[in-house]
């Protein structure tokens, strides 16, 4: 079956009819009334999300807006007015300035709402939300214009992250195993040099790969975390090492595997976020494989 869904893909992709078809079930899903969340999370799950609903989506899957598409521009206005509620808050209590940059900005509003006067620190795993917030907020704002939109994201993305704390530790197992299993030459290259420990495996996972890869490849990866399926950041971090696998296996030392981490050719990005989903989707893990299962 998996055979099968591989070649329709792939030839679907070579006439030009995948997005295509792909929109048009989306927009069949969004004619029910309500929405079907779990079909919605499962359309996701399969599929990238069209650019032009993505915004929509995400919002819809990540409770921002509800699933009674009638109710979406209410419950926006209302969301847009604690917005500017948060905004002038942060103004009036002079936590920013008119020089303190946009994420900044969108931070200070994010941690007033929480109640707190800095970015919290989880000691156990080193999480410190404002290392997750600026960077996605960061990508955000090149994706979107409106900053509403991209403050709501952001906080669900931080809040999902936030969440994952507990379950890195099995996300960088699923990372380890999946490598030796894929490249078990560069994973012994990685053993041997003492060197699969300096990965930046929780910077990674932590930030959703903002920062690390483009704005134009990251979409697709969110698509799947927005649908709760966070262990795709652990297919990402497994092909963006296979991606560099020349550079690595030159490298006799952790500094050397950090610097070619570290430093990734443009053209690389998206294949690095296409070979991530294709291997998550076709590989040995279930797509709705979930972190919290035991």
């Amino acid at each position: 079956m998996a055979d099968e869904r591989n070649f329709r893909s792939s030839y679907y992709e070579k006439v030009g009819c995948r997005g295509v078809e792909e929109k048009k079930s989306l927009e069949i899903l969004m004619k029910e009334k309500p929405w079907d969340r779990v079909k919605l999370k499962q359309f996701c799950l399969r599929f990238m999300v069209p650019a032009a609903y993505r915004n929509l989506v995400w919002k819809v899957l990540l409770d921002i807006l509800p699933v009674y598409a009638d109710s979406h521009q209410f419950v926006m206005d209302q969301r847009k007015q604690q917005y500017g509620d948060l905004l002038y808050a942060v103004e009036m209590l002079e936590l920013i300035d008119k020089g303190t940059p946009r994420t900044q900005v969108l931070l200070a509003m994010w941690l007033l709402e929480n109640e707190e006067t800095k970015p919290p620190v989880f000691p156990e795993t080193n999480f410190n939300s404002a290392d997750t917030f600026i960077p996605i907020a960061r990508t955000l704002l090149e994706l979107y214009h409106n900053e509403e939109d991209v403050y709501w994201i952001c906080k669900s993305l931080t809040e999902i992250v936030r969440t994952m704390q507990k379950d890195l530790p099995k996300l960088k197992e699923a990372f380890q195993s999946m490598l030796e299993k894929e490249d078990v030459e560069l994973y012994n290259h990685l053993v041997e040099i003492n060197s699969l420990e300096v990965l930046p495996l929780t910077k990674w996972f932590n930030c959703c790969f903002a920062g690390v890869l483009d704005d134009t490849s990251l979409p697709k990866i969110w698509d799947k975390v927005c649908s709760g399926a966070p262990k795709i950041l652990s297919f990402v971090a497994v092909m963006l090492v296979m991606t560099l696998r020349r550079n690595i296996l030159k490298a006799q030392n952790g500094d050397e595997v950090l610097r070619c981490v570290l430093e990734i050719p443009e053209q690389c990005e998206e294949v690095v976020a296409n070979k991530a989903i294709e291997l998550w989707q076709y590989g040995a893990q279930p797509q709705n494989d979930q972190l919290a299962k035991k």
